[in-house]
């Protein structure tokens, strides 16, 4: 949120509860330790203070929404009364806007870790990156007590929606911990951190494909502007998009164990529906056809810049029925006829 914008709060609209009252009592909690009274918040929120005392209530997203930003906005805190000092309202959107520059979404998740420490030093947060796999850690550096799990909670869900925004991509996560017994309301969860997630771990963090660290930033000072209006929902939106869906179906396409390139059996390996899976390669300019082709023509290339196989073994590795297909079509990928491309050693010319 900008220094200078208010936050604008959303209708409130039926919608389903799965906010945990946990959460709620979170806020109230720092409304006391501030001296301030919760009723007003609650009564904006259309929140009843009884379900304060109801361990299984839930309240809408649009309700937390509400709630989390008169509060901020009120307390004049964005940490809520986790730390040991307010955060002033604005202090998130200088963090978004000190990111915003990067070239990556390495190097703007390493720069918000960085600048964090100027806010508080009572948490650190941190990127590492071993191999394939990217981790956040959030590690708290004096106890917690009952804020404990909406600060983690919240600090996890505040960077990962700001790096889903600025690389404009969902991030799959494949594992969410978290260093305290599974919750009563655990099962809510699944819909802040879709994926695995583990309870009772050493530390707090998200882990996630690396590759979503080269990804660069899509977003300008004109869409955070924007953005920082209604800041709040990146803490619970899903991105429809995937970024590296297409590299997903080609490394698919390339591994001769996967079999039979159907839409149906894509959609599975990626986890995803064949009408998401269509959706989501026309968002990105293409299609399955297109990457099926994409892949049956490097084959080809392979082989005949490789191997001694004749262009009909090609024709037949590659998929196609007939060498006279395989050639039309080649002509079509290349220009040339295969037989043509490996005698005049054009493959090599390429690489």
């Amino acid at each position: 949120m900008s220094p200078t914008s208010k936050l604008a709060f959303p209708a409130l609209r039926p919608g389903r509860a799965a906010t945990p009252i946990a959460f709620i009592r979170a806020i109230v909690l720092a409304y006391r330790r501030y001296g301030v009274a919760p009723a007003g918040a609650l009564a904006r929120a259309g929140i009843d203070a009884a379900l304060l005392e109801q361990p299984d209530a839930r309240v809408t997203a649009a309700q937390m929404e509400i709630i989390s930003g008169h509060a901020m906005q009120e307390l004049d805190d964005e940490a809520l009364g986790w730390f040991s000092r307010r955060l002033p309202w604005g202090s998130y959107g200088m963090l978004c806007r000190a990111s915003l520059g990067a070239p990556n979404l390495g190097v703007a998740l390493k720069r918000w870790c960085r600048h964090h420490r100027l806010l508080t030093d009572d948490i650190g947060l941190a990127l590492d990156v071993a191999k394939t796999a990217a981790t956040l850690t959030v590690a708290p550096r004096r106890p917690l007590g009952e804020m404990q799990e909406f600060c983690l909670v919240t600090l996890l869900r505040y960077v990962l929606g700001y790096a889903c925004w600025a690389i404009d991509s969902r991030i799959p996560l494949t594992e969410s911990r978290f260093p305290f017994p599974a919750p009563p309301h655990a099962d809510a969860y699944s819909l802040m951190f879709p994926g695995p997630v583990r309870f009772d771990a050493e530390f707090a963090g998200l882990s996630f494909d690396a590759r979503y660290l080269e990804l660069p930033i899509r977003r300008d000072e004109a869409a955070l502007q924007t953005m920082l209006q209604r800041a709040l929902p990146l803490t619970v939106l899903q991105y429809r998009r995937d970024r590296l869906l297409v590299e997903g179906v080609r490394r698919f396409l390339r591994d001769p164990a996967s079999g039979p390139a159907t839409a149906e059996t894509v959609a599975e390996h990626l986890h995803v529906s064949v009408r998401t899976l269509h959706r989501q390669l026309h968002e990105e300019g293409s299609s399955l056809q297109r990457l099926k082709d994409d892949a049956r023509r490097d084959r080809a290339i392979e082989l005949l810049n490789r191997s001694s196989r004749s262009i009909k073994q090609i024709s037949a590795l590659v998929g196609f029925g007939n060498e006279k297909s395989f050639s039309r079509a080649f002509r079509t990928w290349t220009g040339v006829p295969p037989q043509t491309f490996r005698e005049k050693g054009l493959g090599d010319k390429r690489a």
